[in-house]
């Protein structure tokens, strides 16, 4: 019983995070086309910023639907204050990036390490994006609360149109309109405003519990959503902290070829994440229900039949994408550059290898977060998303070079996954709770 009604949770989200990193494959292939190997090499020297941006977004709305979530189960009368906060607490973060889109995107980007030619191709598209940032904060608030509200399929459909628009409109902007970065820019930024109006259908339902009141948010709120929305935080910002030492060190290695090759395997990473990614959240609410009941035999179920799914997915990934690197590669190298090929392929081979320990270790900080257990779930996330992989990033870099840069991310993750074991024991022996 536990395993079907998981079923319904599960799968929408999975198939909504796929659609999530398919609209991000379709920039790099439109991007791609249009401007080749300088194009992605701007669009991944962006995705730091980026990152740090869906990062707070999902910290703040995922961590506050879980606390929902909880407090809803034990029957709290202040769970529904945490939507209204989440909406204003995004609101106001977001008010940050669209300055800097306003002020210096150019400021940005040489921060990033972009050249004058890569500063030319990029300048517009890093602006418009940022312009939309409220958008794609508050967009993770919507989707968190309706998939909490017992709407999966809802939450489902709204990031599927998001994907599915973005995919054509990117298109129709770049080549048909010939806006070239600025409308890939432009349909990204659109998209999440799609997801928003999807997510209406439920916030004008019978079927919705949740309601906004206009008042002034609470910090305490705030910081009790953000210390179980630490695993949304870290499945994000590890994407913009490993984009960001892995440009530094391919960009003095290699150069702006190698940056080109890391957008490609960084793109096809995002997919096996986002399968992860959509696994971790889709359980969510049913943990966070068993955890906020006391249903210990639930929690234990949940988390196993999620590993199961998890592990399966990953090593279905992994075998795909090694034995199509070559064509893979292709797709995105419409220029032809050998160099390019031999770093991408090359780069897919020993860096997806590491979504085998990452779909265990996302599904249990999820699971840790979903369960009120906010410092278990730090300690996983911060661990695989930042503090290894950086750390073994510069140091098999320095002996290896550009092998060492791509064997940095499976060996973070298998470090954090014997971690985790460890960790899990020690917990087991204490509580029972969290054995698999």
């Amino acid at each position: 019983m536990i395993e079907k009604k998981l079923k319904k949770y599960l799968f929408p989200n999975i198939l909504a995070m796929i659609g999530i990193s398919c609209y991000v494959l379709a920039d790099t292939f439109f991007v791609s086309a249009a401007a080749g190997a300088d194009g992605i090499t701007a669009l991944n020297l962006t995705l730091p910023i980026f990152g740090l941006m869906f990062a707070i977004g999902s910290m703040i709305g995922l961590g506050s639907a879980t606390r929902y979530s909880i407090l809803k189960a034990l029957g709290k009368k202040d769970a529904l204050d945490y939507f209204s906060d989440s909406v204003m607490w995004a609101f106001i973060f977001s008010l940050i990036f669209a300055a800097i889109g306003i002020i210096s995107p150019e400021s940005v980007l040489k921060l990033m390490g972009a050249d004058s030619s890569i500063l030319q191709t990029g300048r517009s598209y890093m602006k418009t994006v940022l312009l939309f940032a409220p958008c794609f904060m508050l967009n993770y608030t919507f989707t968190a609360f309706v998939r909490n509200d017992k709407s999966p399929n809802i939450a489902m459909a709204a990031t599927l149109s998001s994907s599915i628009f973005n995919i054509i409109f990117d298109y129709i902007f770049m080549f048909p309109l010939k806006m070239g970065m600025t409308g890939a820019a432009l349909a990204t930024g659109i998209s999440p405003v799609v997801s928003m109006g999807v997510c209406m259908i439920h916030f004008l339902s019978p079927r919705n519990t949740i309601r906004f009141k206009l008042k002034l948010p609470s910090p305490t709120r705030l910081i009790r959503a953000c210390t179980i929305g630490i695993s949304g935080f870290v499945g994000e910002i590890s994407n913009a902290v490993t984009s960001l030492s892995f440009n530094f060190i391919l960009l003095g290695i290699a150069g702006n070829t190698a940056v080109a090759a890391y957008g490609v395997v960084a793109n096809i990473s995002l997919v096996g994440i986002a399968v992860f990614n959509g696994i971790s959240q889709g359980a969510q609410p049913m943990a966070s229900e068993a955890s906020g009941s006391g249903d210990k035999d639930s929690a234990k179920r949940i988390l196993r039949y999620s590993l199961k799914i998890s592990a399966a997915a990953a090593l279905i990934l992994v075998a795909a994408i090694c034995i199509f690197a070559p064509v893979i590669t292709s797709v995105f190298n419409s220029e032809n550059s050998a160099q390019l090929a031999k770093y991408a392929v090359t780069g897919l081979r020993m860096y997806t290898p590491g979504f085998i320990a990452a779909a265990v270790n996302i599904v249990n900080a999820g699971f840790f977060g979903a369960s009120g257990a906010a410092m278990e779930c730090w300690l996983i996330s911060i661990s695989r998303g930042i503090v290894s992989i950086v750390i073994l990033a510069f140091v098999l870099s320095h002996f290896f070079g550009i092998y060492g840069v791509w064997a940095a991310f499976p060996a973070a993750e298998v470090f954090t996954l014997i971690l985790t074991i460890l960790y899990k024991k020690l917990k087991q022996q204490k509580t029972g709770f969290y054995s698999v």
